[in-house]
């Protein structure tokens, strides 16, 4: 589930959160913004064992499907998703694997940073109030079929700090933000990949088909 957790945002000026709601303040976050880039520190709990997993990196978000998530400690992984595949690669296992990209992308709490219309049509919401210095918001997915149970994203002063959710295993994820970049210049070649030579590739790596209407 670590693989798949993915999420983004940027610093604002304090004045911009006058609201006091976490909705106004994601609102208000999110405005605007069709990419962004940040640091991350993630710490996974296993719900059965109670063992707590802690690893950090980079993320970078473009709209409306492309995101890298780069873990560089304690190991290195790399996903990225280029709005048609996602590609996780493991280099100590010399590793690729790819999948299709869908649904369980687009009902991703990430996604509603660099789409709001996506938030209301997608997820019911509600006000956690405030606590560990943050106000706090909770995502519920609409989809019948969703990935986790709940996603609570936390504002503090200068934009999105933290996000913690549960999957429906009951296993948890936090994670802490910082040096978030509002619509960062990320080059396109952030957000494709091309497995190394000599690694094994488990999928299907081939682009999807084009359809090209029929001639009169």
């Amino acid at each position: 589930m670590e693989k798949w957790t993915l999420i983004f945002a940027l610093t604002f000026c304090g004045n911009l959160f006058a609201a006091d709601t976490a909705r106004a303040r994601l609102d208000a976050f999110s405005k605007g913004m069709t990419s962004v880039s940040a640091n991350f520190e993630q710490q996974v709990s296993d719900a059965n064992s109670g063992k707590t997993k802690a690893s950090s990196g980079t993320l970078s978000l473009k709209a409306p499907r492309q995101f890298r998530w780069d873990t560089t400690a304690p190991y290195k992984q790399l996903i990225v998703a280029d709005g048609e595949k996602v590609w996780i690669y493991d280099p100590d296992l010399e590793q690729v694997t790819v999948r299709a990209q869908g649904t369980e992308e687009a009902h991703s709490p990430l996604t509603v940073l660099t789409d709001l219309s996506q938030l209301d049509r997608d997820f019911a919401t509600s006000e956690q109030g405030e606590h560990d210095g943050q106000i706090w918001l909770r995502l519920k997915s609409k989809d019948k079929e969703p990935q986790f149970e709940y996603a609570d994203l936390g504002f503090d002063s200068s934009g999105l700090a933290s996000m913690t959710f549960r999957d429906t295993f009951g296993n948890g994820t936090q994670i802490h933000f910082s040096a978030w970049q509002r619509n960062a210049k990320l080059a396109p070649e952030q957000f494709k990949f091309v497995p190394p030579k000599g690694v094994d590739v488990v999928g299907d790596p081939t682009p999807a088909a084009e359809a090209h209407p029929l001639k009169p």
